[in-house]
């Protein structure tokens, strides 16, 4: 080949100069591959469309997420189930295993989640307050369900050990363990600037109950009680219950919180409830940290414990005083049997059946305190 033929010489120098020039596209396109996950926010990185339900696995994923990682990971799950429910940074929360979404028995009449689910159908002004809902589910099998039921979902996991899933008795070892999981994770959600409801799935919503909760933001908590002692500012004597409440997120509820949490090792033998009540009555807690608590009637957010004694005001009716699933599962569903002929009675302007009306005696929860 002779390198001093002119022709020769000038295609060497195209050949070297688009050799320059893809290196210095390669390099170019290195760079900014490099560099566009510094500059680019991660939403660009999302799919188009993700599920309703904010904790959903990836079943691509080859690798194992260990650590912090994988907190991070849940982390931005709860903000993003949080950011779906909740309107004006205020979220519904109620938390369901295994035991409240299924049968044992294809012949039962239906799950506590159905009944508390059914509520919501069959209220006045409730049908809405769905789409507010976060169910956060301690095992599987619940999130899985809920799933299934196209809500707002999270799967909430326990040092990840799906232990949660049975029916936990009152009282038993593993009812308390549950009880303190949940106040742990509920203080996360104040941390993170969130108002919520918190709702067990005992209780059916007959009314839309912000109707009675106070909107005075001066007022931090808004507490259910198993019997009203008659003033909704004073504590003496007052039998709080845990299983509904309206907490607002601000300084003084995430103190309240953090101290009630961190006598959890000090308190064997003892349910949250029991250690709220005794920090609330004995120990001065709403003024050592300036709470506005309010204790609210069982008029309208009612419970077995003490029967609302009026359906034209009664908002909410928990399964309080009731031990087992199998017990609560039966009265409620008589609850909204009550409930629907009620509503039948006030369409056909017979106010004296209407004032008269009466609640089903709670039999299956007295019963299953016995034996």
């Amino acid at each position: 080949m002779d390198k001093n033929n002119p022709k020769m010489q000038t295609l060497l120098g195209n050949v070297a100069i688009a050799t320059l020039l893809f290196s210095s596209l390669f390099l170019f396109y290195s760079w900014s591959s490099s560099s566009s996950s510094s500059f680019l926010p991660s939403q660009f990185f999302l799919t188009p469309k993700q599920s309703s339900c904010n904790n959903q696995p990836n079943n691509k994923s080859s690798g194992i997420i260990h650590g912090n990682e994988n907190e991070e990971k849940n982390h931005n799950k709860l903000d993003s189930a949080l950011a779906k429910a909740s309107r004006n940074k205020t979220v519904i929360i109620a938390i369901v295993n295994k035991a409240y979404v299924e049968q044992d028995d294809a012949d039962g009449e239906s799950t506590m989640l159905d009944i508390f689910l059914r509520s919501f159908w069959f209220g006045e002004g409730t049908k809405s307050l769905v789409d507010n809902l976060l169910i956060v589910a301690v095992d599987e099998t619940a999130y899985d369900r809920c799933r299934f039921l196209r809500l707002n979902c999270f799967r909430l996991e326990s040092d990840g050990v799906d232990d949660f899933g049975g029916e936990k008795l009152y009282m038993s070892n593993d009812f308390i363990k549950m009880m303190w999981t949940r106040t742990r994770f509920l203080l996360d959600i104040l941390k993170r600037g969130y108002n919520f409801v918190f709702t067990d799935t005992d209780v059916v919503w007959l009314r839309n109950p912000f109707s009675k909760l106070s909107n005075n933001e001066t007022e931090d908590l808004q507490i259910s009680t198993d019997k009203f002692n008659g003033d909704s500012w004073s504590p003496k004597n007052q039998l709080i219950n845990t299983g509904f409440y309206f907490v607002r997120s601000n300084n003084k509820t995430i103190s309240l919180f953090e101290t009630w949490y961190g006598k959890k090792d000090n308190s064997t033998g003892q349910k949250e409830q029991d250690v709220l009540l005794d920090m609330i009555r004995n120990q001065g807690i709403i003024g050592k940290l300036g709470l506005r608590v309010r204790f609210l009637d069982t008029l309208y957010f009612s419970g077995f414990c003490q029967d609302s004694k009026d359906f034209r005001q009664v908002t909410t009716v928990h399964a309080n005083c009731c031990r087992s699933i199998f017990a609560k599962v039966k009265d409620l569903n008589a609850v909204l049997r009550d409930w629907k002929q009620f509503r039948r009675l006030e369409s056909s302007n017979n106010s004296s059946m209407v004032a008269n009306h009466k609640w089903s005696v709670h039999e299956a929860c007295w019963n299953s305190w016995k034996g």
